[in-house]
């Protein structure tokens, strides 16, 4: 049962006797008028009372008797008028009584008609207000609910896009961190690499300043014996073996010092982009006796000017070969004629004189 219905009921109970009862009433006024006026009573015509004071004349005089009679009558229409006028105003009277009676039961029931209508009207209103409140109270109940419930969807709206805030942070954090320990894993074999690479390099260069080291004492040695050997034989009567053991003399050692320009210059030179197998570039080198290079040219182009310029910017940038000073002080004649100038060929692939 809904809340309408249950306010409309108790509201119907208890204005059911009231109307019953102003019915009711209603009907009594309207039968006791109905039964006054049916039963009020009809006069009878007054009878004046002459006989009986005849009777009591008869033993006068005829005169007297008429007198009396007469006297008697007007006194008997006297009374019976009196009489009937009282009657009537008795009636008059009672009438208006009954009339007023009616008019106030007639007042009374419409009075109590009015209550009645006015309680019906109060009734009418009295359950109008109680719907009204009734359909207030339920739209305030179904607004509440409505407001709960998008209330309730936004809480949880709120709640699913703070998870997936907090999931997308988390992927994010862990996705930076992954990147950092990636970077930090690179940076660190990179380091690895470059220790290696450095600690690889310092060996080569420690391992070929030992075979250079080696390979100028040898040098130093065999230049020794050769000279020994070629002191001994400029010293014997045969002079064309003698030119002879002094020129493959100097080829050993101009051998040996190729070696040494060949390992400066490659030092120092970068191939450029534009170089291609087959090129060959010829440039000639002028030293002093102490190693210092006073002259870089072009003897012969390859067609590539950059790649020229890289051969010539090569034996620049070496500047001095200090081994070539101890060839002059041993030996100048071999200096002049072998490193006073001396002709370098460039190859993409490699060095070459």
């Amino acid at each position: 049962m809904s809340n309408r219905d249950r306010i409309s009921e108790p509201s119907q109970e208890r204005f059911a006797p009231s109307i019953i009862k102003a019915v009711g009433l209603h009907l009594l006024v309207l039968i006791f008028l109905f039964v006054s006026f049916s039963s009020a009573p009809e006069f009878e015509p007054a009878k004046p009372i002459v006989q009986a004071t005849l009777v009591q004349l008869n033993s006068k005089s005829p005169a007297t008797t008429q007198t009396d009679q007469k006297i008697a009558g007007e006194a008997a229409r006297t009374a019976a008028q009196r009489h009937e006028a009282e009657e009537l105003k008795r009636q008059q009277q009672k009438q208006q009584q009954e009339q007023e009676a009616a008019s106030a039961a007639a007042a009374s029931a419409a009075a109590a008609s009015a209550a009645a209508a006015t309680e019906q009207r109060q009734a009418a209103a009295a359950v109008a207000t109680a719907a009204e409140e009734k359909a207030a109270k339920e739209r305030q109940q179904t607004e509440q609910v409505e407001k709960q419930k998008a209330e309730e969807a936004k809480r949880k709206a709120d709640a699913a896009k703070k998870l997936a805030d907090d999931e997308a942070a988390k992927k994010k954090a862990a996705e930076e961190a992954a990147k950092r320990k990636e970077a930090e894993e690179v940076k660190r074999k990179a380091d690895e690499a470059k220790r290696k690479a450095a600690e690889d390099a310092k060996r080569k260069a420690e391992a070929a300043a030992k075979a250079e080291a080696d390979r100028v004492a040898k040098l130093k040695r065999e230049q020794e014996e050769a000279k020994a050997s070629a002191l001994a034989e400029l010293l014997a009567s045969e002079t064309q073996y003698q030119r002879a053991q002094a020129d493959q003399i100097g080829d050993e050692v101009a051998a040996s010092y190729d070696d040494v320009i060949r390992r400066y210059v490659s030092e120092q030179w970068r191939r450029p982009p534009t170089a291609r197998n087959g090129m060959i570039v010829e440039v000639r080198i002028s030293m002093l006796p102490s190693g210092d290079i006073t002259d870089v040219v072009v003897q012969r182009s390859s067609g590539d000017a950059g790649f020229d310029q890289s051969a010539v910017q090569a034996v620049r940038n070496v500047g001095r070969i200090p081994e070539m000073q101890q060839l002059s002080r041993e030996s100048p004649a071999t200096f002049d004629r072998l490193y006073r100038q001396r002709t370098l060929r460039f190859k993409p692939e490699d060095l070459a004189f």
